[in-house]
C-alpha cells in the first residue's frame, strides 16, 4: 500500500492543505464550549443581554469560520483523493495492458475488474478520510482533555479515566471487526464473480435451462454475504450503546462532582457545561476515529491487492537480454531456412503455467512465404496454442519459433505483431462505427481500403445495406449484428492491415460453406506474398491449403496436402469422413 502513495506526488499541496484546514476547524470547535461557559457565567448569570448577544455573534462567527475551513478541507481532500485514484487507475490499466496472456489467465478477468473498480474506489475513500480525519480526531480528543484541565484539574481527571475506557471499547470492537470485514470483502468478490459469469453466459444458461440452479447458487452465495455482514454488523452495533453508557456515566460523574464544586464556589455552572460539551466531543471523535481506522484497514487491504497486480511482470520480455545488453539467442535461421521462409517451428513444446501436461510437444515444420497452411484437429488438440506462439502471445517452453528467419524473441513485440494479422476464435468488436472498428487494423486506413477489406471478407453487401454505411454504430460486443456478420467484420479488420502473416483462428465457423469458399478464394487472390494460417475443424476450410497440419493431443499426427492426408493419415480420415459421406465423398475442389 505504501508504494501506491507515490500517486499523490502531484497533489502535495492538496495533501497538506486538507489536513491543515481540518485542524483549523477543530481549533475553532474547541473554543465553542468556552464561549458557551462565558455566556452562562457572565451573560445569563449577570442578566447582561448585551454580553449574551456579543458572545452569541462570536459563537456564530466561530461556526461560520469553522464551516468555511471544513468546506475548504473537504475540497482539497476530495481533489487529492480523486486525482490519486485517477492516476492509480490509469497506471493500473496501462500495466494490465502490458501483461501477457499467461498472467491474464492466472489472475483472471473478474479479479482484475474488481481491482480496477471496487478496490480503487475503496482506496480512494481511504485516502479521502485520512486527509480529513486522521489528524482532526486525535487533535479534538487530546485538545478537549487539555481544555478540560485549563478549566479545572480535579474535574478533568474524569477525562483521564474515561478516554482509556472509551478507547478500549472502540478499538476492541474495531480489532474484532477488521478481520470480519475482510471476510465480507471476500464474500462480495464471490458474489461479483457469480454475477459476472451469469451476465456473460446468460444465453448458455437459458439454452440449458439452468436458471433455477444458477438462482440457487447466487442465493446461497448472497445469503452467505448477508450472514457475514449481519454478524459483523451486530458486533459493530455494540459500539454505540457501550460508548454511550461510558460517556453518560462520565457525564453523571462530571455533573455530580461539578454540583458540589459549584456549591463550594470552586467552578462555575458554565464551566460544568463546558466540561460536558468536551466529553461529548470526545465521544463523537473516538467513534469517527474507529470508523476511520476500519475504512483505512479496508483501503490498505484493497491497496495491497492492487499492489499485487503491479508486482506481476510480463513473462514476455520485449527482447532477450543478458546483463542489460541485447543478445540474440537462437536468432540464427535454422538450417535450410532462406529468405523465402515465413514461419518455422523447431521442436517446439508449450506447457501452460500450473498445467500438469504440455499442450504442444515436439512441433516442427516450415512455411514458405505466400503459402496457405491449414491446421486441423479435434477439440483440445492444440490448434489455437500453436498459432498463438507466432505473434508471441505465449512463449514456447522448449524449442524455437522463427518468423522470416528470425527468432520471435529477438523482435520487439510491436515489430513482430506489426507483421501479423490475427482473427481470434471469438469475434470481438468494440462500441463505435464500422469505420472506427476497421481502423483498429490500420489507424489511417482510407474508406477505399476499408471497402476493399470488407469486399474480401464478404462483408461489403450487408454493410452497404445499412443506411449509415461505414458510419453504422456497432453496440458493445457487436450485439446488434449476427454471428456471421461479426466474424466477417473481424476478418476485414485484420485484412485492412495487409499483414505479412494472416492467422484465421476458426474465424469462419459461423459462415456457410459457400461464403467460406468465397472468402478463401478472395484471400488467396489478395496477395501472393501473404502467408495464411487457417485453423478449423472443417476439412472443407483447409483442403485447398498448400500444406495441412493435423494435430492430435498436442502433437503433429500428419502433414501434407488434402489428397496425401486422405490416403495416409488416419486422424485426418476420421475427421473428413465424419463430415462427408464415405461413399462418393468428393473433396469439393
Amino acid at each position: 500500500m505504501k508504494k501506491l502513495l507515490r500517486y499523490l506526488k502531484h497533489y502535495k499541496k492538496e495533501s497538506v492543505l486538507g489536513p491543515l484546514f481540518k485542524m483549523l476547524e477543530a481549533s475553532f470547535e474547541l473554543f465553542i464550549p468556552i464561549v458557551m461557559a462565558h455566556i452562562i457565567d457572565v451573560g445569563i448569570a449577570g442578566k447582561n443581554l448585551g454580553y449574551v448577544g456579543k458572545m452569541g455573534v462570536l459563537m456564530v462567527a466561530l461556526g461560520l469560520i469553522g464551516l468555511v475551513c471544513s468546506i475548504t478541507a473537504q475540497y482539497f481532500a476530495a481533489r487529492a483523493a480523486v486525482g490519486f485514484s485517477k492516476e492509480l487507475r490509469e497506471e493500473l490499466f496501462t500495466h494490465i495492458q502490458s501483461l501477457s496472456y499467461t498472467e491474464l489467465d492466472t489472475v483472471g478477468t473478474s479479479t482484475l475488474i474488481t481491482r480496477m473498480t471496487s478496490d480503487v474506489n475503496q482506496v480512494q475513500n481511504g485516502v479521502n478520510l485520512v486527509l480529513r480525519l486522521f489528524l482532526r480526531s486525535p487533535f479534538i480528543v487530546f485538545g478537549a482533555m487539555i481544555m478540560a484541565f485549563t478549566i479545572n484539574g480535579k474535574a478533568a481527571m474524569v477525562f483521564v479515566v474515561t478516554i482509556p475506557l472509551l478507547s478500549v471499547v472502540v478499538f476492541g470492537i474495531m480489532l474484532l471487526s477488521i478481520p470480519l470485514y475482510r471476510k465480507v470483502q471476500e464474500k462480495l468478490d464471490q458474489v461479483l464473480q457469480i454475477t459476472r459469469e451469469n451476465l456473460t453466459g446468460v444465453r448458455v444458461i437459458r439454452a440449458f435451462h439452468r436458471e433455477k440452479k444458477e438462482e440457487g447458487l447466487f442465493r446461497e452465495t448472497n445469503d452467505g454475504l448477508v450472514h457475514q455482514q449481519l454478524f459483523v454488523g451486530r458486533i459493530s452495533a455494540l459500539m454505540n450503546p457501550l460508548t454511550y453508557v461510558i460517556i453518560n456515566g462520565a457525564i453523571i460523574v462530571l455533573i455530580w462532582t461539578g454540583a458540589w464544586q459549584v456549591e463550594k464556589g470552586i467552578i462555575t455552572q458554565g464551566q460544568v457545561v463546558a466540561l460536558v460539551n468536551y466529553m461529548s466531543q470526545i465521544l463523537v471523535e473516538l467513534v469517527k476515529l474507529a470508523n476511520l481506522i476500519i475504512s483505512v484497514t479496508k483501503a490498505v487491504a484493497c491497496g495491497n491487492r492492487i499492489q499485487s497486480v503491479f508486482e506481476l511482470s510480463s513473462s514476455l520480455p520485449e527482447q532477450q537480454t543478458d546483463a542489460g545488453k541485447e543478445t540474440f539467442i537462437s536468432s540464427k535461421p535454422a538450417e535450410g531456412q532462406g529468405s523465402e521462409t515465413a514461419v518455422s517451428f523447431e521442436q517446439v513444446s508449450l506447457t501452460y503455467q500450473n498445467a500438469g501436461e504440455p499442450s504442444l510437444s515436439g512441433i516442427g515444420f516450415q512455411v514458405k512465404k505466400g503459402e496457405t497452411i491449414g491446421i486441423i484437429g479435434g477439440t483440445g488438440s492444440g490448434k489455437t496454442s500453436l498459432v498463438h506462439l507466432i505473434p508471441r502471445f505465449y512463449d514456447c517452453t522448449k524449442g524455437t519459433v522463427f518468423v522470416e528467419g528470425k527468432n520471435v524473441k529477438d523482435y520487439s513485440l510491436e515489430e513482430l505483431r506489426g507483421k501479423i494479422g490475427i482473427v481470434p476464435q471469438k469475434a470481438v468488436l468494440f462500441k463505435g462505427t464500422i469505420k472506427e472498428n476497421m481502423q483498429w487494423g490500420k489507424k489511417d486506413a482510407s474508406e477505399e481500403e476499408i471497402w476493399e477489406a470488407l469486399r474480401i471478407a464478404q462483408a461489403e453487401e450487408f454493410v452497404k445495406q445499412k443506411e449509415e454505411g461505414l458510419d453504422f454504430m456497432i453496440l458493445q460486443g457487436g450485439r446488434n449484428l449476427s454471428g456471421g456478420q461479426r466474424q466477417r467484420l473481424t476478418i476485414a479488420r485484420a485484412i485492412v492491415k495487409k499483414p505479412s502473416i494472416l492467422i484465421l483462428d476458426d474465424s469462419a465457423s459461423a459462415l456457410d460453406y459457400a461464403t467460406d469458399a468465397k472468402l478463401r478464394k478472395a484471400i488467396g487472390n489478395l496477395c501472393s506474398n501473404m502467408t495464411v494460417f487457417i485453423v478449423s475443424q472443417r476439412t472443407a476450410s483447409v483442403w485447398h491449403a498448400n500444406q495441412i497440419l493435423v494435430l492430435e493431443d498436442g502433437r503433429i499426427a500428419g502433414t501434407g496436402t488434402h489428397e496425401q492426408l486422405l490416403k495416409n493419415c488416419q486422424v485426418y480420415q476420421e475427421i473428413y469422413y465424419s463430415q462427408f459421406p464415405k461413399e462418393g465423398a468428393e473433396d469439393g475442389k
